[in-house]
């Protein structure tokens, strides 16, 4: 795997990170990959800002050969630099990922209890979480949180550091409402962890336990179940030059069948397999290459002895206005791209400058036009009649919304403003339904 570039010698420069999406069918170098791109970036002033770098067979057989993509992602500087700003090949410096997506899909347990199966296992980077991470909008920073949290365990773990004198436990607990994004945010982490550490790591792997499945209902038999999963993950985690991420959803049904059993209600057998579990947790943070990830929809519920091995407790909660509305730009975006919208028509500009447009009313004070604007006004609109919508919900709104225009029989050739009116409509229609279902 390819070696991200040393550091600059410029306490002036700009740290760009690049991800370079090689192709499945390539067997080329990634350090080879990663000159050849460097290359091209030579001839180009780079655009401070996440974007894809576009490249033709003119640029090079190479790169249309060996290369899907090339973008620029998770830009920092110490420099107060707008985002927008072009630099200089000599300005920057670089830190180029090069990695090919696994396209094999999860594989389920092949020793299922009752034909339930304890784990699922995908190989990583996978095409199936490939979007995620930009697909995930927060107003928080919790994103680069736990993408520098995560690259600090990482650090501590090669450096050996003494866990008895610097306590970590290498596990993170995600918790808020049902439908904010959490287990989303755990897969499209393992998946973005793989490949900013693909020097390090020659691989990846996500294990996504069932704890409802490790309870049997046979008697004795849940200690059974947690003995051969964790053997599964410890056989995984021996592998040095593997990346291991352990995803546990719904904690808190460990809560739970914890409590039922010292309240008589569930046999001993589930404290015991509850306690081999926490047991089977702490022994893996001896593993400098393993991250537990865990969500929680009942933070009351959570046991506290879980929750006291967590090096994270971060709240996920309903998008704020700044997410709706990026969250919903981003899917007028996708439906103009594939015609269900006008690809000719303005599209609404960032939240910011809708902010903006919204007071000021006006064109042309920030260079953009009245049809831009009055787009952004449009869909700021939606977005505040979207209040506590969770994302996943925002996210359906587009197709509720061209499924309740589907009388009008130009309904596919609406334009982004009057799309974003009838997302309006549309999430008044889910409120006032909501508000029928709450009585």
């Amino acid at each position: 795997m390819h070696e991200p570039n040393s550091p600059a010698s410029s306490d002036d420069s700009v740290l760009i990170r690049l991800e370079v999406l090689q192709a499945s069918t390539s067997s080329a170098d990634p350090n080879l990959v990663s000159k050849h791109v460097e290359q091209l970036l030579r001839s180009r002033r780079l655009k401070y800002s996440n974007e894809c770098i576009p490249f033709a067979a003119e640029d090079g057989d190479f790169l249309s050969k060996h290369v899907v993509s090339i973008s620029i992602v998770d830009t920092e500087t110490d420099q107060e630099a707008p985002q927008g700003t072009h630099l200089l090949f000599w300005q920057v410096q670089l830190e180029i990922h090069v990695f090919q997506l696994s396209e094999e899909g999860p594989a389920d347990d092949d020793e299922p209890e009752d034909d339930v199966s304890t784990y699922r296992d995908w190989l990583l980077p996978a095409l199936d979480f490939h979007s995620l991470w930009d697909s995930l909008i927060y107003e928080g920073d919790i994103k680069s949180r736990l993408l520098q949290y995560a690259s600090t365990a990482i650090l501590f773990g090669e450096r050996e550091v003494d866990p008895s004198l610097v306590s970590f436990n290498r596990t993170v607990l995600l918790h808020g409402p049902p439908g904010t994004g959490k287990t989303t945010l755990c897969k499209a982490l393992a998946h973005k962890l793989t490949v900013r550490f693909s020097h390090r790591f020659a691989r990846g792997q996500l294990i996504e336990v069932n704890a409802h499945s490790l309870f049997s209902k046979w008697f004795s038999e849940s200690g059974k179940l947690v003995s051969r999963l964790f053997a599964k993950i410890t056989e995984l985690v021996e592998e040095e030059d593997s990346l291991v991420c352990v995803l546990l959803d719904e904690v808190e049904s460990l809560t739970r069948a914890r409590s039922a059993a010292v309240s008589g209600s569930e046999p001993a057998d589930a404290i015991r397999a509850v306690n081999a579990l926490l047991t089977q947790l702490d022994a893996l943070k001896a593993h400098p290459n393993v991250l537990v990830l865990t969500t929680s929809n009942i933070t009351g519920a959570i046991d506290l002895a879980f929750v006291d091995r967590a090096d994270i407790k971060a709240y996920v909660g309903p998008p704020g206005i700044q997410a709706r509305y990026e969250i919903l730009r981003s899917c007028l975006a996708e439906l103009q791209r594939v015609g269900v919208l006008s690809s000719s028509a303005p599209a609404p500009p960032l939240y910011t400058t809708a902010m903006q447009t919204s007071m000021a009313c006006m064109a042309g004070e920030d260079g953009r036009s009245e049809g831009e604007m009055a787009a952004g006004r449009s869909l700021l609109r939606a977005a505040e009649a979207c209040e506590g919508f969770s994302g996943r919900m925002l996210r359906k709104l587009p197709f509720l919304a061209h499924a309740g225009a589907a009388a009008n029989r130009k309904s596919q050739e609406l334009d982004c403003e009057a799309f974003a009116q009838r997302l309006t409509q549309a999430a008044q229609q889910e409120t006032s339904d909501r508000g029928c279902m709450d009585g």
